[in-house]
């Protein structure tokens, strides 16, 4: 034995010697490379060991060595480089005066020793070790969509983790939850495989299998791939994902919304659950008041019960079934109450309330509800309170108090539940309207819609003096508006419209004067008569600016109490002359100045009745007492005298 190991120690040295006399380099007895790390597409700078005179370089061969076998790449003669024909022959290239060989466009299998050595006797060769990296995509993470179930007696696919283009190969640690997992026997089981590109660089997949309990079916998982960069250690992380964990259930519940105090017309949905996933088929009963047992109820696609709109009938005890499909295993809910507050239909009476004016009326409102109740009066038009309590009394009536009342029953303990009645009153009386007269602006040839509304009980109907076309609408039970449509001729200017309003107690009329607007500009062919505008009647139209302003009105009145007063004077100077004889005949002669006397003899034929004939000059009908006739003329003088002043 000692004897071979002497054999085979001297003829390891032969051979170390014989490679070393043929000048061949080799690896062996060499010590260890220089390292040089470079990321994919970069460029590597091999220097050729350390720098001493520039000659030492001038003769330089350059070997890749791939499995223990050197190939020559590139050669430098006289300081110029020349690249042998091969992988490298583009990428090669001299930097440094020649000290340093570049090579550019890194790849995964540039990954190995190149060495270089001097042409000269004893020259020594320079080893270096080339480390190639490349940092891997963001990992995609794809989760097991079916499920695991906490039954299963081994370890279930959890998720897979792929991690593409990376080089060296990444590792990869699974996380749960933020802690790293383990192997553990029967419990968690991790299984990677590599792919190798045609490029050269690693596609990881890893997938991880694990069981799963009840706890984890909110758990949270990723991957994680750590590489390394020549700038040190990396990592990349995943997507967080959540995989379906099955287990049975234990519990089961009812479920009622909205929350809170319910109410006749909400929407409520009432729905089953249970602590188990996939949640059991479920079925809600309700309990028969008659029979007291629980009878099924019908549900929508999803096993919810709506009730819609919740009536009080839905009152009651509910109950939830659930049966998992694959255990068989049945499972029920506590008995649950449904409570539908309600309030029913509110009655007034009377139900059709009339009276007579200056009478008294008393209103009175009920209704029903599981919860105390509260009421109250509201006049309709205006949104009054009129009274807080189901009664309401309405003393010495008015036309005006006709119209619309409303009762409001209300549950001050639940929220927005009420019921309203509406009932009308109505007051006897002939028809009312607004407006007796009103005078309108109108243009020739022009269509004219009139309207004329009146209110009175019994409903009155209403006619027209003029034809035209008529429509009629009603306003609410005492009232009606008519619309009358005319077209504006010379005969409708001179007679105006009529509008007469009746019933079995009485008329009443509204009269529209027309005017022919000749002096103003229209802007539109139609004129239309609003019935909104109430004065005295309910039949107006769109409103004119008057002819004067009440400051000319004034001015006029000021000055026909200064004429009247000249006036007074005038006739009591005439008198004391003796030129005014005052007398009954209804024919007088204004006496005059001569100058003026032959002008004109003015006659003036009074145009009252008898009966105010008879007040002017006395009770008795003969001539008045000197001293009536000394206080005032009789009427035919001083109508002559303003007469004649006038002219």
């Amino acid at each position: 034995m000692e004897l071979s190991g002497l054999i085979c120690a001297f003829l390891l040295a032969v051979c170390c010697w014989c490679r070393r006399a043929a000048g061949v380099p080799g690896e062996a007895e060499q010590p260890e490379p220089e390292l040089v790390e470079v990321e994919v597409g970069g460029t590597a700078l091999l220097k050729c060991g350390p720098s001493h005179s520039q000659g030492n370089f001038s003769h330089v061969d350059w070997f890749s060595v791939h499995k223990e076998k050197p190939t020559l790449i590139f050669r430098v003669r006289q300081g110029q480089g020349h690249s042998e024909s091969g992988e490298y022959q583009h990428r090669l290239s001299l930097q440094d005066k020649g000290t340093t060989l570049a090579l550019t466009h890194i790849t995964p299998h540039d990954e190995r020793i190149f060495l270089c050595q001097g042409r000269r006797p004893g020259s020594q060769k320079h080893r270096i070790q080339l480390r190639v990296y490349k940092a891997p995509e963001e990992p995609s993470i794809q989760v097991n969509a079916l499920g695991i179930s906490v039954n299963s007696k081994e370890p279930e696919e959890v998720a897979t983790c792929v991690g593409r283009n990376g080089y060296p190969l990444p590792q990869v640690i699974w996380y749960k939850n933020g802690r790293p997992l383990k192997e553990e026997k029967n419990r968690i089981h991790i299984q990677s495989s590599q792919i190798v590109e045609s490029s050269g660089l690693y596609t990881l997949q890893s997938v991880l299998k694990a069981q799963l309990a009840k706890e984890d079916k909110d758990a949270q998982f990723y991957c994680e791939l750590s590489y390394r960069l020549p700038s040190g250690n990396h990592m990349k992380e995943s997507r967080e994902v959540t995989v379906p964990v099955f287990y049975p259930a234990e519990r089961v519940w009812l479920e009622v919304e909205p929350e809170g105090m319910l109410k006749e017309g909400d929407r409520v949905e009432i729905r089953c659950l249970a602590d188990g996933n996939p949640p059991p088929h479920f079925s809600i009963s309700k309990q028969n008041l008659s029979t007291r047992e629980m009878e099924e109820e019908p549900t929508d696609d999803n096993g919810v019960l709506v009730l819609e709109p919740a009536q009080r009938e839905h009152s009651g005890l509910y109950q939830c079934q659930g049966l998992d499909l694959e255990t068989t295993a049945s499972l029920l809910s506590d008995q649950q109450e449904l409570l539908v507050n309600y309030v029913s239909d509110v009655r007034v009476s009377p139900a059709a309330p009339e009276s007579q004016e200056g009478s008294s009326l008393t209103l009175t409102c009920e209704a029903e509800s599981n919860e105390a109740l509260e009421f109250q009066w509201l006049r309709e038009k205006t949104g009054k309170v009129l009274e807080q309590g189901p009664v309401l009394r309405l003393h010495d009536l008015k036309r005006e108090a006709g119209g619309s009342y409303r009762c409001v029953a209300s549950v001050p303990s639940v929220p927005g539940l009420n019921r309203t009645r509406l009932v009308n009153v109505a007051i006897f009386g002939s028809p009312w309207m607004a407006v007796r007269e009103r005078k309108m602006w109108v243009k020739e040839n022009s269509l004219l819609n009139l309207s004329c509304e009146a209110s009175g009980h019994p409903r009155p109907s209403i006619a027209w003096s003029i034809e035209g076309t008529a429509s009629e609408q009603d306003q609410d039970p005492q009232s009606v508006l008519s619309t009358l449509n005319v077209l504006v001729t010379p005969e409708l200017l001179e007679t105006g419209a009529e509008c007469v309003a009746s019933n079995s107690l009485g008329r009443n009329t509204t009269i529209i004067i027309l005017e022919l607007d000749s002096n103003r500009t229209a802007s539109l062919s139609t004129s239309t008569v609003s019935p909104h505008a109430r004065a005295n009647s309910t039949s107006t139209e769109k409103k004119l600016p008057e002819p004067e302003s009440k400051g000319v009105v004034i001015v006029a009145v000021t000055v026909c109490v200064l004429v009247l007063a000249v006036l007074g004077a005038v006739l009591y100077f005439f008198y004391k002359k003796g030129k005014l004889p005052c007398g009954r005949s209804g024919k007088q002669e204004i006496t005059l100045p001569p100058s003026r006397k032959s002008e004109f003899v003015v006659e003036v034929k009074s145009d009252k009745l008898p009966e105010e004939m008879g007040l002017l000059q006395g009770s008795n009908g003969d001539k008045r007492a000197p001293g009536d006739q000394a206080a005032a003329p009789s009427s035919s003088a001083v109508a002559s005298v303003l007469l004649a002043l006038t002219l």
